[in-house]
């Protein structure tokens, strides 16, 4: 269950309970990058590229998931409107910071993440937590009909990011009950959200972060 602490930053209930993570999904009002003196973030390209921290901090590059596990690291993606997701392997202790737009998506970066964790960290799917942060909601998410077209549909419509994203986790085969969503909608939720889609460049962008302590 998502729930938002006294510093304004979304945290899961159920990884709470894994001692050795730091996870949270921030809003428009914390300031993260200064909680943490090894943070790790890329420049993200809408791609299936990931990227191994290997305990560096600062911009280690192009890509759009963040893999982790050595002790004091922590990493993150920059969004504001498409779809974070955190990782977390509670048997081996590592985790993956994602970012996931339509583009990404489509290029299934959940997914791929998911497997550049098992290639390089041994994790199997069925030991993985998975949260998706905060991100434009289908309610608000309209695309014209080539961007439609790629996840099936025809003509314009909205897309559920979210969801594609969890079913791809599922089908690589983590546990439902181990994927939480936070069901939250960047466009609408102004007060704590950026939105690039409601604010255009005048948007910032929120910080989705896990490490090891």
């Amino acid at each position: 269950m998502f729930y938002r602490d006294s510093e304004k930053i979304y945290r899961v209930s159920e990884l709470d309970a894994f001692p050795w993570l730091v996870h949270g999904f921030g809003t428009r009002l914390a300031d993260i990058p200064a909680s943490f003196a090894q943070l790790a973030t890329l420049k993200q390209i809408h791609s299936a590229s990931c990227v191994a921290a290997e305990g560096r901090p600062g911009l280690l590059g192009e890509g759009d998931a963040l893999l982790e596990n050595q002790n004091g690291s922590v990493v993150a993606v920059k969004t504001a409107d498409c779809i974070p997701v955190l990782l977390v392997d509670e048997r081996l202790r590592a985790v993956a910071a994602v970012h996931a737009g339509w583009r990404g998506t489509v290029a299934r970066i959940a997914a791929e993440a998911v497997a550049a964790m098992g290639r390089r960290f041994g994790t199997r799917a069925k030991d993985l937590h998975a949260a998706i942060g905060p991100g434009i909601g289908k309610c608000c998410y309209e695309v014209g009909a080539e961007v439609a077209a790629r996840f099936g549909g025809q003509g314009r419509g909205h897309i559920d990011l979210a969801d594609a994203n969890r079913r791809q986790l599922e089908e690589l085969g983590v546990t439902g009950r181990h994927i939480y969503a936070s069901n939250l909608c960047t466009m609408c939720g102004g007060e704590e959200f950026f939105s690039f889609r409601r604010d255009q460049d005048a948007a910032g962008r929120m910080y989705s972060f896990a490490g090891i302590r």
